[in-house]
This record gives C-alpha cells, structure tokens and sequence, in this order.
C-alpha cells in the first residue's frame, strides 16, 4: 500500500493559485496586491490586467521551482546505501526546505517527497537516546531494528526494549543500530540525529575495542531483515572474540502454520491483553459479548518466514480468542490481506471493530497504512466502506512500548548469552567416541559458535551423520549459497598451499508452505562426538572465518 505521500495535480495548482499573492517577489508586489482587491471585491467583475497574469504566473512558477529543487534533495537522500555525501546531502535538504516559505512547502512533490518528510510533527526527537557513543568497554549488547522515523514511538517502542536490555545487563554496554539507511537519513536530515547504520555501529564495536559482542535483533520475526543483519554481522565476526545473535521476537519460523511455540504464545497473550485494557473491556469475552473483535495488522512479507503470520492465528485459536484475527498490510500471505480479513470477521458475526499493529514500532505503516482516516486504501477505511461495522477504531500503539514483550527480548538476550556453555560434562546415555557407534546413518545435532553460521531451519538444526570403517562425516544443509567453502580446522590453515577445502552440494530445500529452494550443504568430518572441533568457512566475498562447532546425539535412522 503507498503511503499518503502525494498531493493530486489538481490540489496542488489550486493550492499554487490560492498563495501566489502571499509568495510573490518584490517586484510583483503591486500585481499581488490587485489581485488580492479583485478577490475582496468579489461583487465586481473586474479583469486583471496583462501584466498581473503574467507577474503571477511567473511567480507560482519560481515557487514550484523552489518546491522541486527540495523535492529532488529529499529523493536523493531517500536511499538505502550511505555515501560520503550523506551528511552533506542530508543538511542541504533541510536547509533547502527551511528556506521556503509555507506554501511554497505544500507544494513539494517528488518521488518520494512530500510535505510532510519535514514538516509532519512526530514527536520530539530529542527524548530520544541514539545510543551511539564510544567508550563501550569490552562487553557490548547491540540492540539492532529497523528503524522508524516517528520520534514518538522510537523513544516508546524503540527505546523502551534498550532501557529493559540495559537494566538486565548492567554489564554489558547497550548500543543502537538501524538497518534502514533510509529511515536514518530522514531522521538526521529533519532533527539532527545521527543514528548508526550496521557498518557504523560494528566498526565502533571495533574501534572502541569490543571483545565479546552480543547482538539482539527487535525484528519481528525470522525474514529478511534478520538476513540482512546476520550477513553483515558475520562480516565482522573475525574481528571480535565471540559474536552471539539472540533471536528475534516470534523465535523460530516453524515446520508449517500450525507450529507455535512459547514466544508467539507469550506475544498473543501480551498484545491481546493490552489490547483489552485500551478499549476499557474487563476481558477479551466482555468484548466478544460486545460484538468487538480485535484485528492486529503485521507488516507481511514474500520471505518464506511469512508462515510466521498463519502461525500466529493458530497461536491465538489455540489460546481459544475467538474474536482475535491477524492481517498483514502486505496481504503476504494470501488470507492476512485486509479484505480477506474483514470477511473472516463479518463471518464471525462481529459488528464492532478495533485495529491495533502487530509491529515493533507504531511508525507509518500504523498511523497510514492501519489508521489514515484520510486514505481510501487503508484498513479503517476499508473496514468502514465495507459497511458491515458499527463502529472501527484503531490503537496506535507498538508491541515494544508493553512491558512484558521487552521481557522476551531480555529472556533472549540471556538465551544467546548462555548458547554455549563451558559445562563440557557428557551425558552417560550419550555416545562419546566412534566406538559407541556401529557402522551406519544417524540423524545428530549439528550446533556452532554462532548464528551466522547453522544448519538451514528446515531441518532444526540437525544433519545427516554417516559412520563407516570407524570414520565420521556429517551432512549439513545450509540457508543459503553464501557460503562457498569449509575447511576442517582454522582459517589460517585453509588458505595454506596444499589445503583441502571442502566443497558444497547443492540441496533443495522444500518448505512447508510448498516452495523450493536451492542452497549449498557440505559433508563434514567430524573427528569425535560432543567435543568441539574447528571449522573454517569462506564466504563470497573471499574472506575466511574461524569457527567452532560440534556433533552430538546422534539417534539411529529407522526405515
């Protein structure tokens, strides 16, 4: 859905009109000042004179001139790639935009420029804590979202999940870091504030000498930008003594649409709760007696994580909320989309409507594309024209300003934290050696030092393990093409003369939702069971990296 950005043709040469006596040049004053008596003497039909259409033709064509040259500083800003030209870029588009005057600034229009890219007041900017200052210490706690250029809700949702970090890990040094260079650029260029970018932020981990990074994500889910982040991540990870990625906020995708698990439980319950409490209902059942149903509209993605969404309506049917539906703004997947779901709540038989954002950060997507009351195409408005509602009101309100959700991101960060235990005691049900093993196919845990670097979700964490003649070797299937090569010991070692790098297969990798995809798996020695061994990997870009990983319960295949 396209954000309301644009003014029509129309209403903006109207607009133009209706100000050219109020923005003229001082050599036109004179033609201004008659064509505003010729509106005051409405009752007279007078006709202006030549020159007092030509003066104001000229001037609303200076003053659209003016407005265009701000609109192309804005798109040019509006990217997602920093260049050294960015802080340059982003002051001369707000001293661009300061220097017109208000009409002037109704009149901006670009590919993505508007009005209200400077002028829509969202908040103050400088409640806010960018969280990128030096001095980190040796232990850092790397807060990683999106983004969002509302300042309101990036101090409330935003910030709200840093401050809960900060005070569970009062030894770790909370930063921030956005992955939306667009998003990071709007908010320098219209308040000043500088946030860092993934690169900006990692590089001060390094500079500042950070040893042990841990890295939280407020993303929603297991999709793209979660991706995004690990890639960059991991080209870093050799410059830092471990690196550990929390998972985000719905944890693991899942085998198919009814897979839930205790984080999408705890989040149904979080949100429907507090959704409760704002409409002033005692209980979710007080509200389904109202005939009120609440709708929480997700982004939606085409990522083979969007299962995620249909997981989440089994979660709240499993919880038996009734009158709890989930859409996506997206329409991804196909029965999230805003019309699918107002048929799904007209079946119900529920004639009171509340929508709320089953986002991180209430930013545009919930105060545009959920609650624009002045846009045809978002889910109010379409809610309202269907006709089959009494009354549709929306929350805006993100998941991360309610307390308990902040709470799952701590438990996450402490999960990361205690990934990899020091206890290396062994189990006595657990084979230690290749002699508890007889000569055969096993499935077994393949786990790693980091979430860079794992087994493709498919197949939960787990690879193929041969035993044959004494030997071990297990199957590993991967995420993706990114990495190209293994090497059974350092890094250093694997770019020595002589070295047997160990080459991929291509697996396809079917998902639950029916999709295929094509990624790369290794066979991998694997020198003794629960014991951790090296394992090197070079990634695309040609730079190799040390990790450690081990095998472990292994469980005999049955036919």
């Amino acid at each position: 859905m396209k954000n309301r950005k644009y003014l029509s043709a129309a209403a903006a040469f109207m607009l133009a009109a209706s100000m050219i006596a109020g923005c003229g040049s001082a050599a036109s004053s004179s033609s201004a000042e008659s064509t505003s008596a010729v509106s005051e003497a409405a009752a007279e039909t007078v006709k202006p004179s030549a020159g007092s259409s030509v003066a104001s033709s000229s001037d609303a064509s200076s003053d659209q001139a003016k407005a265009d040259h701000v609109a192309d500083l804005i798109d040019a800003i509006y990217v997602q790639e920093r260049t050294d030209q960015t802080d340059e870029q982003c002051a001369e588009a707000k001293e661009a935009w300061d220097a017109l005057t208000d009409a002037q600034k109704q009149l901006v229009h670009g590919e993505y420029a508007d009005p209200d890219y400077f002028g829509r007041d969202t908040g103050d900017a400088s409640a806010d804590d960018p969280l990128n200052e030096d001095g980190i210490g040796e232990n850092e706690l790397l807060v990683v979202s999106f983004g969002t250029s509302f300042n309101d809700s990036r101090v409330k949702d935003i910030g709200g999940i840093e401050k809960a970090l900060q005070e569970a890990n009062p030894d770790l040094s909370v930063r921030r870091a956005f992955t939306a260079q667009i998003i990071i650029n709007h908010v320098q260029a219209r308040d000043g504030e500088k946030i860092d970018n993934m690169d900006q932020a990692l590089q001060r981990a390094v500079d500042n000498g950070v040893k042990n990074l841990v890295v939280q994500p407020t993303h929603l889910m297991h999709g793209a930008e979660y991706d995004e982040l690990t890639e960059a991540v991991n080209s870093y990870a050799d410059k830092f003594d471990s690196v550990k990625i929390a998972e985000p906020l719905l944890g693991e995708v899942g085998a198919d649409t009814t897979s839930v698990n205790d984080d999408k439980k705890a989040v149904a319950e979080d949100i429907t709760n507090a959704a409760v409490q704002t409409a002033g209902y005692d209980s979710l059942d007080d509200a389904a007696a109202d005939g009120t149903a609440f709708v929480f509209m997700g982004h939606g993605t085409s990522h083979t994580a969007a299962i995620t969404y249909d997981q989440m309506q089994s979660q709240v049917e499993d919880l038996g909320y009734k009158n709890v539906f989930i859409g996506t703004v997206e329409g991804k997947p196909e029965d999230t989309a805003c019309q699918a779901v107002i048929e799904k709540v007209k079946d119900g038989g529920y004639t009171k409507v509340i929508l709320r954002p089953l986002m991180v950060v209430a930013g545009d997507h919930a105060n545009n594309d959920m609650a624009g009351e002045d846009d045809p195409d978002s889910w109010i408005s379409q809610f309202k024209a269907s006709g089959n509602f009494e009354t549709v009101d929306a929350q805006i309100a993100g998941l991360g300003e309610i307390p308990e959700v902040q709470q799952i991101y701590v438990q996450h960060t402490a999960d990361a934290m205690n990934m990899y235990g020091t206890d290396e005691s062994v189990s006595a049900s657990s084979a230690s050696s290749t002699e508890a093993l007889a000569d055969g196919t096993y499935t077994a845990d393949f786990t790693t030092d980091s979430d860079m670097f794992h087994v493709n979700d498919q197949y939960d964490g787990k690879g193929t393990l041969t035993v044959a003649n004494g030997q071990m070797t297990i199957h590993i299937t991967l995420v993706s093409e990114n990495i190209v090569n293994l090497f059974p010991g350092t890094a250093e070692d694997a770019q020595k003369d002589g070295a047997q790098l160990l080459q991929p297969t291509t697996d396809t990798v079917k998902y639950d939702d029916g999709t295929t995809e094509e990624v790369y798996g290794f066979d991998v020695p694997v020198p003794a069971l629960d014991q951790e061994f090296d394992l090197a990997l070079l990634g695309k870009k040609g730079k190799w990296y040390d990790h450690k990983v081990k095998v472990s319960n292994p469980q005999a295949e049955t036919n």
